[in-house]
Order: structure tokens, then sequence, then C-alpha cells
């Protein structure tokens, strides 16, 4: 009879290979994002630059090939978007061994959710965040003091708020899985939501792409709402405790 491998009890070296194999599929279907991109990279900059030419400013580049790199970075973070599905199932097939056999039928809902939640979050950064963060910024232009916006770091500035923002809405999934994993619950969450509002703005400080607080507070009040999210889900997702069978009388 063939033996079969129990994934639960892989040995280290076959995790990293498992690993290895989840991050190359998750690299193709990058590459497959990043040709479906390609061809409307300039239509999305052309989108991108918009809030910068609602307040009366051309953008610039200081290199050569300054634009053709941009419209090559944007093909390639749209493509990450697009290929976000494909990559929650790689990163579902990975951490997969480790749930119940109960557990594993959610693999539908955690790419669906994951992808929307992603989504949402580079929908709400560049709609509502990057917008109101352009127009402040450029506030602060005065007679003797005037713009002009290189349009490599223009891009870098939306395209990391975009990236950033989508990580940061996984995070009521996130916390749902290690609620019904049984890691996390409410109550455990609400005792520390101190330290996640402490935390979130230590992470918007890392992630945002410019140093000033208010930067890093348009990230970290969303993310303390996301949290407060998580903290229902938990609540209402969670594993529930067993409850013990008592004892038969003799």
């Amino acid at each position: 009879m063939a033996e079969t491998v129990d994934e639960s009890k892989m040995s280290f070296m076959e995790h990293l290979g498992e690993l290895r194999t989840r991050i190359m599929r998750s690299l193709y279907a990058l590459l497959a994002g990043l040709a479906v991109a390609l061809p409307f990279s300039q239509q999305i900059m052309d989108y991108l630059a918009k809030p910068a030419r609602d307040t009366g400013h051309n953008l610039v580049f200081l290199a050569l090939t300054e634009a053709f790199w941009v419209q090559m970075k944007i093909g390639l973070i749209a493509g990450l978007f697009l290929a976000a599905p494909a990559i929650l199932w790689q990163v579902w097939r990975f951490i997969s061994p480790g749930l119940h056999a109960h557990e594993k039928k959610y693999a539908a809902p955690f790419v669906v959710i994951g992808s929307l939640l992603f989504l949402g979050g580079g929908a709400f950064a560049l709609k509502v965040v990057t917008p109101f963060a352009i127009r402040f910024l450029l506030s602060y232009e005065r007679p003797g003091l005037q713009a002009m916006i290189s349009i490599g770091a223009y891009v870098d500035f939306l395209l990391k708020f975009t990236v950033a923002f989508g990580a940061v809405f996984e995070l009521p999934l996130i916390i749902t899985i290690l609620a019904r994993m049984g890691v996390v619950n409410a109550k455990m969450l609400g005792r520390n939501r101190k330290y996640a509002i402490l935390g979130a703005f230590i992470a918007a400080a890392v992630l945002t792409p410019t140093p000033d607080m208010f930067n890093q507070a348009l990230m970290a009040g969303p993310l303390i709402i996301l949290y407060e999210v998580g903290i229902v889900c938990a609540r209402v997702f969670g594993k529930r405790p067993s409850v013990p069978v008592p004892a038969s009388v003799a």
C-alpha cells in the first residue's frame, strides 16, 4: 500500500520546500497580473496624476528614464492587485495543513473576503486618504516657495499608501482566522486595546512614506477602526470554548 504523506507532520525542510513552491506560484500570478495591467499603465498614471492636476500642478520627470520606470512600477502594483486572489490562495494552501478538517472549508471565503479587503484598502487610499493628503501638503506652497513635483516621487507616495492600506485592511480577516484557531478571542483583544492603539501608530510610522504625524494619523485611524471590527468578528466567528461534560452519577 502506498504510504500517504501527513501534511501536518512535515519536516522543517519540507515546510521550506512548500514555502518556496507557494512563493514561486505567487510570483507567477504576479507576472500574469503585470502582463494584463501593463498595457493600461498610461491610463492608470493619468488617473493617479489627477489629484495633483486638480490643484493646478503639473508633474515633471527629472531623468530620461523616470517616466518609463514609473509606468513599469504602476503596472507591477496594478498587477499585484489583480493577482491578489491567486496570491491569497497560495497563502491559504500554505497554512491549511495546520488547520482542522472542518476549518479547511473556509478556503473560498478567505480568498474572496481577503481579496475584497485588499482592493477596498487600496481604493480607500486612492479615493479618500491620498487626495486629502496631497491637498494638505501642497497647501504649504506660497509666494517664493513653488512645488515642483517629480512624477517618480509622486507615484511612489501614492503607491506606498495604496499597498500599505491594502495590507492593513486585511487585519479583520487575520484576527478572524486567529480567533477560529483559538489563538485569540474577543475578550483578550478588548483587554489589550490600548496596546493595539499604540501598535497602530507605530505601524503607521513604519508604513507611511512620510515622517509627519498627519499622514501617520491617516493610517493609524483606520487601523484602529479595523481592530475594533476584528474584535466583533472574533466575538461572532471565534472558536467556542468546549463545554465540559459532567461525570455521570453512580
